[in-house]
């Protein structure tokens, strides 16, 4: 059958020349309405090899007393106070973060105030001087921030300290149970009732204390994150307790994970291999190990906190709503989880 309506030669360079003419006012209005430019293209992100973004061992031999100070340490960390950028990822939530001070903590925190969270700190009162830094760089990314000093190895402080939390920010949709005390120890007979009723009650009861208090305050969509270890499934000979102490909190987060899902609660964890922390100088590694910490990884280097405040954005972001019981791992290279 043939075509009702034929074009000629004639009609179809007409038809071309039309669409030639009208593309230029079609990308002018693609730039948007009322003559608005449409946003400038994003200059790529240099790459960056990992191997050599940071510093690597050996480090000079420095000790502390615990709990340590981060602006004391020689590298001193990174937290991300330069580099990291946020993009509103969570506006308007409020969080609570236990050892906001410094190490992972510092690095959520840091994180979490230039994504636009509001956030209540927790730390020991001789770590002042490194949470007023965090304090500050909060208040510059345009947030609110909140320091509350405390032992968390008391549960009525625990109980406080949320207490704190929800009145400071009307309410509370992020908690990150950070905080944690590490002591090399060359052998369990080494190791005293003291330090491990200390370790004990600042690894798992304090969690337990916390999350208990904190439940309560926290609507559906919220999310708790807790800080474990590559010492829960790997452990070292010399971290007998606190070792321990991090495969009961990959536990409790996978148990907890199917409990609190019936509240719209997602809970999840990071598990950091070995980071340069002020855990490392006060105690928590022993000084031969200190020099070359993070030499035996894949990577050849430590890592730094700066490089896991992305994980924590990540776990409390609702784009991950169906990711809880999760734990991610950032270990250079060695392995799980």
């Amino acid at each position: 059958m043939s075509d009702p309506y034929p074009l000629s030669r004639r009609d179809l360079i007409g038809a071309l020349g039309l669409i030639m003419t009208t593309a230029p006012a079609s990308a002018a209005f693609a730039e948007g309405t009322a003559g608005a430019p449409a946003a400038a293209p994003l200059a790529a992100a240099p790459l960056e090899d990992p191997r050599a973004k940071y510093p690597k061992p050996p480090f000079p031999e420095q000790h502390q007393p615990w709990p340590g100070l981060a602006s004391k340490m020689q590298p001193r960390p990174d937290h991300g106070e330069k580099s990291y950028r946020g993009s509103g990822r969570l506006a308007g939530r409020k969080a609570l973060i236990t050892g906001g001070d410094s190490g992972m903590g510092r690095a959520a925190a840091i994180a979490f105030a230039r994504e636009g969270a509001d956030v209540v700190i927790n730390y020991l009162p001789v770590e002042q001087p490194d949470a007023d830094e965090v304090l500050a760089l909060i208040k510059e990314a345009g947030r609110k921030g909140v320091g509350v000093a405390g032992d968390l190895r008391s549960e009525a402080f625990c109980q406080k300290l949320v207490a704190d939390a929800v009145h400071a920010l009307g309410g509370l949709d992020i908690l990150v149970s950070n905080a944690g005390r590490q002591q090399a120890r060359e052998s369990i007979l080494d190791v005293s009732s003291e330090d491990f009723d200390a370790t004990m009650k600042t690894n798992i009861y304090a969690p337990f204390w916390l999350i208990k208090a904190a439940v309560p305050h926290m609507p559906p969509g919220a999310c708790i994150i807790a800080t474990t270890s590559e010492q829960a499934y790997d452990p070292t000979p010399e971290l007998y307790d606190y070792a321990q102490t991090k495969a009961a909190t990959m536990n409790f987060v996978k148990s907890l994970a199917k409990q609190l899902v019936k509240k719209g609660i997602r809970v999840n964890g990071v598990a950091p291999g070995p980071i340069w922390t002020p855990l490392q100088v006060s105690g928590g590694a022993f000084p031969e190990k200190q020099q070359k910490f993070g030499s035996q990884t894949p990577m050849g280097r430590a890592g730094q906190p700066a490089e896991l405040g992305g994980l924590y954005v990540q776990l409390a972001d609702n784009q991950s709503s169906f990711a809880t019981g999760q734990v991610y791992g950032s270990s250079g290279g060695a392995g799980q989880p």
